[in-house]
């Protein structure tokens, strides 16, 4: 199939870009164009005019501040998958990068791209809800910063409005002393969109006591969630049966039925890969304790 006739723009700046969305509520940004393109060939999205925001510096690279790293919306996802800033910053991203797609979608797709589909399967929004990130937003009144799991309403609904555009993603950066990381996902075919995926990210101190917590869940509703693991902290974690946190944390989510899996099954998955993501975050926390006891990473 070929796309319905559309207009298409380049602006020169993120500036222009605004203003171009705000007067016009049927235009679409394009930066990568791995879920849009497809869109269009189908005529499932039927914009009056593209702008294409992939060329715009301002919304390019990976920066550090303080207590974060800042992604641009459009900087390819590869650009982060081999950023050592990233590898050392934000482990859960990296580990949960080559679940998205296959490689030529990632030299392609981008990090603001993902954010602003809101698929509810998605790893980059799991991530940026699970270590609750900031979604930074441009629009002709100038710059807002939106919550993750403010942003994410429903199932490819996000709180943007016409005129407004993702400019970049700002990702918490921990400082404790010893993280571990964990993510699993399942799908039909690998690179397909998971059906259930869990991330976690845990600090421990050198006695094996938690420090902070998150556990995610993505691919079980119409978004995906952060599931309240607070109880972890401060405990001895060779003491806590994980999957006994882990059961009562997720009852109140609702899960989708679709044609390829039903509800019970993603609840029983969200269980045991909620458990497992978190199982492997305290190990590799503990074995970065027992490799570096007075290192900060």
């Amino acid at each position: 199939m070929k796309p319905a006739p559309f207009d298409y723009v380049r602006p020169i700046s993120l500036a222009e870009a605004c203003e171009i969305l705000g007067a016009d509520e049927d235009a679409r940004i394009i930066a990568g164009g791995q879920t849009l393109i497809p869109m269009l060939a189908m005529r499932l999205s039927r914009p009056t005019r593209l702008v294409d925001i992939a060329r715009l510096g301002e919304l390019k690279g990976i920066t550090c501040e303080d207590d974060a790293v800042v992604i641009g919306a459009v900087t390819r996802q590869v650009e982060v998958e081999r950023s050592e800033t990233a590898r050392r910053k934000l482990p859960l991203l990296v580990k949960a990068l080559p679940f998205v797609g296959h490689p030529p979608t990632r030299n392609r797709g981008t990090v603001g791209g993902s954010i602003a589909n809101a698929d509810p399967s998605a790893e980059i929004p799991l991530i940026a809800v699970t270590l609750g990130a900031d979604i930074l937003i441009e629009n002709a009144g100038g710059p807002m910063s939106v919550p993750a799991d403010e942003f994410f309403i429903g199932a490819m609904v996000t709180s943007v409005m016409p005129g407004d555009c993702v400019r970049a993603v700002r990702f918490p950066v921990w400082s404790q002393p010893h993280i571990g990381t964990g993510f699993h996902e399942v799908s039909a075919r690998q690179s397909d969109f998971a059906f259930v995926a869990a991330a976690a990210q845990i600090a421990l101190d050198q006695d094996g006591r938690c420090l902070d917590a998150a556990l995610g869940l993505g691919g079980v509703g119409d978004r995906a969630e952060r599931i309240d693991v607070s109880g972890l902290i401060g405990e001895d974690v060779s003491r806590v049966k994980i999957a006994d946190l882990v059961r009562p944390a997720i009852e109140h989510l609702e899960a989708n039925s679709d044609l390829t899996v039903s509800a019970a099954y993603r609840r029983r998955i969200a269980a045991t890969f909620a458990t497992r993501a978190l199982e492997d975050a305290i190990a590799e926390a503990r074995a970065a304790a027992s490799a570096n006891p007075g290192a900060l990473q």
